[in-house]
């Protein structure tokens, strides 16, 4: 598969995350959010059951696996401003940081387990019944949601009318009247604007510039996201501290003099890399979880699935520019 044809399908993976956000958050604003979950995961689930029986009885097309993907990141769309919109109403406000933290340290598990656990089942399975295992678990998912209470915000209008592009806009001007929280989000952004093409290069890093081979790809890939678990256990056990703006200022002083050392290390020094790359991860929670959790706490209920839809839109777009 040609470049052309990864980057493509990496762009379609978030681009319309970033194109459609801010419409997707008054949406998921104005009606249930309980129901956006489960009809999210769903949609994703029927794109991958697509997938699964196609895969079955011929090779797949790239141009369906693309509309998958396209699928998929529209669901994720959905899902994500509408998970972070609930969490407030289920967690109490002075648990929503170490909610945070927790949640990062499962998303790094899966960042550690998921790529031996494929190469493991590639290896005994076809592709159709490891496509069947993702829609297995987004059906989970879906059922999960769904026996949980979550509490409701009262009425909302249910169909679209000649507000919606003011409704849009209301997400940022509530960012802008804590001006706190926005520079927060124009900090978050210039971050991945930065971090992003780094990260990128790091396979290349440890292929040329350390003479290593996949598995030292692995290996770097495997220490951040334990630095990551590590990070979010922290802030999940410590996540009561209460001056958080500290927090993220050594996160981001943290991931800086890390990539520093790492731009300046001879090419001997790949087990530095390694080190380094565990310490970008254990930095990460104390930066997204704790601006995750401020906006949770800061932001009326009612207006936080604009708000995140917009952040998310914000970050996507500072993705492919930063690249």
């Amino acid at each position: 598969m040609g470049s052309a044809m990864v980057l493509s399908m990496s762009l379609l993976g978030f681009l319309p995350y970033a194109v459609f956000g801010p419409a997707i958050g008054v949406l998921v604003d104005r009606h249930d959010r309980k129901k956006i979950m489960i009809g999210a995961d769903l949609i994703i689930a029927a794109a991958g059951s697509v997938l699964t029986i196609v895969a079955f009885y011929m090779e797949l097309p790239v141009w369906m696996v693309m509309i998958v993907l396209f699928i998929r990141s529209i669901g994720t769309a959905f899902h994500t401003p509408a998970l972070n919109a609930v969490t407030p109403l289920l967690v109490p406000e002075e648990q929503l940081t170490k909610c945070a933290g927790y949640s990062q340290s499962l998303q790094s598990i899966s960042y550690i387990v998921s790529p031996a656990v494929a190469a493991l089942l590639y290896s005994v399975w076809e592709l159709n019944a490891i496509i069947a295992i993702d829609v297995l678990g987004a059906v989970i998912a879906s059922i999960t949601v769904l026996i949980v209470r979550i509490p409701k915000l009262g009425d909302r209008v249910q169909s679209l009318d000649p507000n919606f592009i003011r409704e849009m806009q209301e997400g940022m001007a509530v960012l802008r009247q804590n001006k706190g929280l926005f520079a927060l989000l124009l900090v978050g952004t210039l971050y991945m604007f930065v971090y992003m093409p780094i990260n990128a290069l790091f396979p290349l890093i440890s292929m040329d510039y350390f003479n290593g081979t996949p598995v030292h790809i692995s290996i770097t890939e495997i220490s951040f996201a334990s630095g990551m678990l590590i990070g979010g256990l922290l802030l999940g056990l410590f996540g009561n501290y209460q001056k958080r703006i500290l927090l993220i200022t050594a996160s981001i002083f943290m991931m800086g003099i890390s990539l520093t050392i790492s731009g300046l290390l001879p090419q001997s020094g790949f087990f530095i890399f390694v080190v380094c790359s565990a310490i970008m991860g254990l930095s990460v929670p104390f930066y997204s979880g704790v601006q995750t959790a401020l906006f949770q706490e800061k932001i009326k209920p009612e207006y936080l699935g604009r708000v995140f839809s917009l952040t998310g839109s914000i970050m996507s777009l500072a993705m492919p520019i930063g690249l």
